[in-house]
């Protein structure tokens, strides 16, 4: 009679689970789960017919991977000293949103140009970490980021970049997107067309030799910007001009807007900076900044997963 109670207590416990799995999974992390060739999530050998496992068993092995990669995180987010784990971002939307200038930024001829926006629009309870310049080049802050899985997209100056052409190339080995900041930082509405152009399509050339990839986004100095440098942007290849909803930094945060807030999809500004130019280092910066989201509710998406 024990076994046979042992037996019951098994089942009674294998089925509560399963169906704690099917509650919280979504349709498509079955698909995650499924995708791979086997129900279990194994691709069959040559030949061989998937095994054909319930849907349970696939259900059952995502969830201890997704368990799993959490425990990970958390235990990243004690040791960089995190008050709480980053929460994890959703799937990339399969239909991107489309993305316009932000009314009051427009210039004129503004048709036809790409768009300029501090937010990308999304109903997600997500922002976007970017990061300017490139001139702390701090590799605690390389492996802090891989630790956590926390994305961020880099806008560079060759000024700055060039003194460590290695240190943006382990970064991008991270998955980390590098796009443009301009070769010098210059204040673009001062120069002229082909001055601004030189700025801009110079630094196209810079990544695209240094890194092997032409950027898409760019970034004005200072965010400021005209007709030409606008014009000039897309001329060498530039898709979308992404500014900034608030600004992070070592000891605190700035914001655009009145309400001093977060909304879904803003575009979060920082600088590759350390205590020389502010009150503490990268990883300090992103202990504030990540405080902040994560107390608020939001999770740190990929941005060109959206644009």
């Amino acid at each position: 009679m024990q076994l046979v109670r042992q037996n019951e207590e098994s089942t009674r416990r294998r089925k509560n689970r399963t169906r704690a799995v099917l509650a919280v999974l979504s349709v498509a992390a079955i698909a995650s789960g499924c995708a791979s060739g086997g129900s279990d999530g194994v691709r069959p050998a040559p030949g061989q017919q998937p095994l054909g496992a319930p849907p349970a068993r696939a259900l059952d092995s995502y969830a201890q991977k997704l368990a799993a990669s959490q425990a990970a995180r958390a235990a990243a987010a004690k040791r960089w000293g995190l008050a709480r784990t980053p929460l994890a971002a959703p799937a990339a939307p399969r239909i991107k949103p489309r993305i316009t200038t932000r009314k009051g930024f427009e210039v004129k001829g503004q048709a036809g140009l790409p768009p300029v926006f501090t937010t990308v629009p999304t109903k997600e309870k997500v922002v976007f970490l970017t990061m300017d310049d490139g001139a702390e080049k701090d590799p605690a802050l390389l492996r802090m980021m891989s630790d956590l899985k926390i994305p961020y997209t880099a806008f560079l100056s060759d000024y700055l970049v060039k003194e460590d052409y290695g240190y943006f190339r382990k970064m991008q080995d991270r998955g980390v997107t590098l796009n443009n900041h301009t070769l010098n930082h210059r204040y673009l509405p001062g120069l002229s067309y082909q001055g601004q152009r030189r700025e801009i399509c110079g630094m196209q050339d810079t990544i695209e030799k240094r890194y092997g990839k032409r950027p898409e986004l760019f970034r004005p100095p200072y965010g400021n910007y005209n007709q030409d440098t606008l014009r000039a942007a897309k001329s060498c290849g530039v898709k979308a001009v992404p500014l900034w909803a608030s600004e992070a930094f070592a000891d605190h945060m700035e914001w655009r807007e009145w309400d001093r807030d977060l909304h879904p999809g803003d575009i979060i500004l920082t600088h590759f900076r350390g205590r020389e130019d502010w009150k503490g280092t990268m990883p300090d910066m992103i202990r504030r900044v990540m405080k902040t989201v994560t107390d608020k509710g939001y999770a740190v998406a990929r941005l060109e997963d959206y644009l």
